[in-house]
């Protein structure tokens, strides 16, 4: 494979950690009542997807026809990174 297990080893926990992550989050806004934390959730989850994009690409060898996946992988950390200052910003302006 593209990778050695160890690097799968942090690829992958890295995702399951953010799916975790992500979970917590949104459940800190139900218990806290503050609804805008689950907009950071909305922006965290570009972010995973462009994690997902790596993972895929790198099971099939980097193989040159998932070469768009590269470009999807930026795109979605673009807008995740937009998303989660977006969030930011309502959880800022609500303090």
């Amino acid at each position: 494979n593209a990778l050695s297990v160890p690097t799968w080893g942090v690829h992958v926990f890295s995702l399951v950690e953010w799916l975790v992550a992500m979970g917590l989050v949104w459940e800190y806004a139900a218990a806290s009542g503050v609804k805008e934390w689950r907009w950071l959730t909305w922006g965290m989850l570009p972010l995973h997807a462009s994690g997902v994009c790596a993972c895929v690409q790198h099971f099939f060898f980097n193989a040159a026809d998932l070469e768009w996946l590269v470009t999807a992988q930026g795109a979605l950390t673009m807008a995740g990174n937009a998303g989660m200052c977006a969030a930011a910003g309502k959880l800022a302006r609500r303090s």
